[in-house]
């Protein structure tokens, strides 16, 4: 094919590409507040997060103060730096705006940093081009965690940075990379670990070719160190730690050797909710074919790329899963910061190992013959088709969880505000059966809270109110004395379930709260989304019940007497 003509095909692959990623964005624009989206560690948490701090005028507030709308009192650090991007965009454009346009900018880029990083140091060839850009627009439509914005997918942009200042060909490029890449991105939940990386990568360099490359050493330390800056309310948390926090009786490594084993393989073949990268049905497969085709043609040495990778993706997982293992408990308990730092986490690099993988996979495959050529094209395809089914609009719609405007539901909260009557900084709340963001989001005070870290004595504080639902399920004891992030009214006839939609029949039978230390904290309304049958018995009046056609909830409005 002659290259005028190759180079005709590589432009429309590339316009076909960013037409489907516009497509895959595409429900959220239409969409707006009815779009759905994931809830966990989203709906529940990072959204109401941001609306609270920007309600609060808390952006800019020095160390050590507090946002009063949480918790009586909740640090502000918890709420992390005011130059994230993203929290930008919270301050300047409403929470649903604010929100498609993350995913929009994030999405784009990690498809230009994939798409730059394979065709520089990956997939070079003139003819691959199709690997390059598919496997590109897979990477950008992964179903990543949505706060963490470039912090995973950022990552083969970062690297395609580091590799051509490490070949000595960085440019003003390269640099300005490096530079705006951590206003879009979190250190502890991405760049750490990819910076590691770097510097063993570095150290390699040092040790095999006796190469101490200053310039690639100094564009590492300059990243860290804009990071470092960037998050200086993290870096002073820990430096000059104010007050135990709830992280401090964080006990994780519980697992036996046989389920560390299982985990190892779960996160291998499954990932995480957090890098959730879809690789099980054709990623896998296609990864071990290549291996055997390999160890067949006895090529490690020539395919030792694609061997490094395949053998790095699986340590990440056996690293993930073994942090977990009881044999660290004792060492996390005598060092404090093994147990309030996920160093599990090393797990985050494998999106960007597995979809480069993927794509060396895809080219060893491609050069030996039409054959092999047509059964990467239907690959590539089949993982575009499993990532546009797993869209949140499709996936989120098909497991019936609520749409954006039908799980903060303000209208209705705006009823029940109305009904109180009273300024809602003059009384606390707290939530059951629902998420206490929903509260938050809609500028209630409340009691209960998700968050990273809060103080413990907080926590010791509201465990009395719950203390003997805990004590009726050993499962939300542990849940709680043990992690306690989710600082809830847990109800043990509830379990581990925090969204009863209004199609829901559950009751509870059998509450049993600690109503006098609720007051005590400064309680008076409790929301909650199913019936409290013995509510008067556990000092409880049933005000009203709220039901409104474009909310997910009913909300039982009880007050403390």
């Amino acid at each position: 094919m002659p290259f005028s003509q190759k180079l005709k095909w590589r432009k429309k692959s590339l316009l076909v590409a960013i037409f489907l990623l516009a497509i895959y964005l595409a429900p959220m624009f239409i969409l707006g507040g009815n779009m759905h989206i994931r809830v966990h560690d989203n709906l529940d948490s990072n959204i109401a997060w941001y609306k609270v701090l920007h309600d609060s005028g808390e952006l800019f507030s020095p160390l050590n103060s507090t946002i009063p709308q949480i918790i009586n009192g909740l640090p502000r650090d918890a709420y992390g730096t005011e130059f994230s991007g993203i929290q930008w965009l919270y301050q300047l454009f409403s929470p649903v705006v604010a929100y498609t346009w993350s995913q929009t900018i994030t999405r784009i880029f990690a498809f230009l940093g994939m798409y730059l990083l394979l065709k520089k140091h990956f997939i070079k060839n003139d003819d691959a081009y199709p690997i390059r850009v598919w496997v590109s627009l897979a990477f950008a439509i992964t179903p990543f965690w949505p706060s963490g914005m470039l912090s995973t997918l950022g990552q083969p942009l970062a690297l395609w940075a580091f590799l051509n200042i490490r070949a000595r060909k960085g440019t003003w490029r390269e640099w300005l990379t490096l530079t705006l890449l951590p206003f879009y991105s979190s250190f502890i939940l991405g760049f750490f670990f990819f910076l590691t990386a770097m510097v063993l990568l570095w150290l390699r360099d040092v040790i095999v070719k006796k190469d101490w490359n200053i310039k690639f050493l100094a564009s590492i330390a300059f990243m860290t160190s804009l990071y470092l800056a960037i998050e200086y309310r993290l870096v002073y948390s820990l430096v000059f730690p104010k007050e135990p926090t709830s992280r401090n009786e964080f006990v994780s490594s519980k697992l036996h050797f046989w389920h560390t084993i299982r985990l190892v393989f779960k996160n291998y073949f499954l990932g995480h909710t957090h890098v959730m990268t879809l690789h099980t049905f054709v990623i896998v497969p296609l990864s071990f074919i290549v291996l055997w085709i390999i160890l067949k043609r006895k090529t490690w040495h020539e395919d030792k790329r694609y061997m490094q990778l395949f053998i790095l993706n699986f340590v990440l997982s056996v690293w993930y899963a073994f942090w977990f293992n009881e044999m660290w408990q004792p060492l996390k308990e005598k060092i404090s910061l093994l147990n309030t730092f996920n160093f599990a986490r090393f797990h985050f690099l494998r999106p960007l190992i597995i979809y480069v993988m993927f794509a060396v996979g895809c080219l060893i495959l491609w050069k030996i013959n039409n054959k092999w050529k047509v059964f990467v094209k239907v690959c590539l395809i089949l993982q575009i088709l499993v990532l546009f089914a797993a869209n949140p609009e499709i996936y989120y719609r098909v497991c019936h969880t609520p749409s954006f405007n039908q799980f903060y539901a303000v209208q209705q909260f705006k009823q029940i505000d109305h009904y109180i009557g009273k300024p809602k900084s003059s009384y606390r709340v707290a939530s059951i059966g629902i998420h206490p963001a929903i509260a938050q989001y809609n500028g209630f005070y409340t009691l209960d809270t998700y968050n990273n870290y809060y103080p413990l004595s907080y926590k010791h504080q509201f465990r009395k109110i719950i203390a003997k639902e805990l004590d009726k399920s050993p499962e939300l004891r542990d849940y709680y004395d043990h992690w306690g992030n989710r600082c809830y009214i847990f109800v043990a006839e509830l379990g581990k379930h925090y969204a009863f939609q209004k199609t829901s029949k559950k009751k509870i039978h059998h509450l049993d709260l600690n109503i006098k230390q609720f007051k005590k904290m400064g309680g008076r309304y409790i929301f909650s989304a199913v019936p409290i049958l013995n509510a008067e018995q556990d000092h409880l009046h049933l005000l009203k019940v709220f039901h409104n056609k474009e909310s997910a909830w009913t909300i039982y409005l009880y007050e403390a007497k």
